[in-house]
């Protein structure tokens, strides 16, 4: 596998940029691009559900988005260290019935030394709002 920029051991601008491209994968809600970004094996605990390896992740992503519509994500890098860091996100996203919701949660992430994600641990707690409550607002192109 090609090395995928930038690679641990992170500076705080270097891991920024990794949180960065992580909210920009995610948001383009497609399975097979945000997969790119982890190892062949990756391990990851999302809420309650335990994924193990690319292909895992792809059908994970796919059934995440087609019940969290018009889903928007923020991240901000809560830590680093080495090739390790903790990052606190929240997203939005409404159900089929068009309730929405607002999602807060921690990850903590550990990557390989081609900068490819190896771990990916994640506590998610959701909460239900209003359209009126929205923090994240974008054009339908998006």
């Amino acid at each position: 596998m090609n090395p995928r920029p930038p690679l641990p051991p992170f500076t705080e601008e270097t891991a920024c940029q990794k949180v960065q491209a992580a909210e920009d994968a995610w948001n383009s809600r497609d399975p097979e691009r945000v997969s790119l970004a982890y190892t062949e094996d990756t391990h990851w605990r999302n809420r309650t559900e335990f994924i193990n390896g690319r292909p895992e992740v792809v059908e994970f992503l796919r059934r995440k988005w087609s019940r969290e519509l018009d889903y928007r994500l923020k991240k901000e890098l809560w830590g680093f260290r080495g090739n390790r860091m903790a990052v606190r996100f929240e997203y939005e996203y409404h159900d089929a019935s068009g309730q929405w919701y607002r999602a807060y949660g921690n990850e903590n992430w550990e990557f390989d030394d081609l900068g490819y994600m190896k771990f990916r641990y994640a506590s998610i707690n959701d909460l239900p709002i209003t359209e009126g409550e929205r923090k994240f607002r974008w054009e339908r192109s998006q």
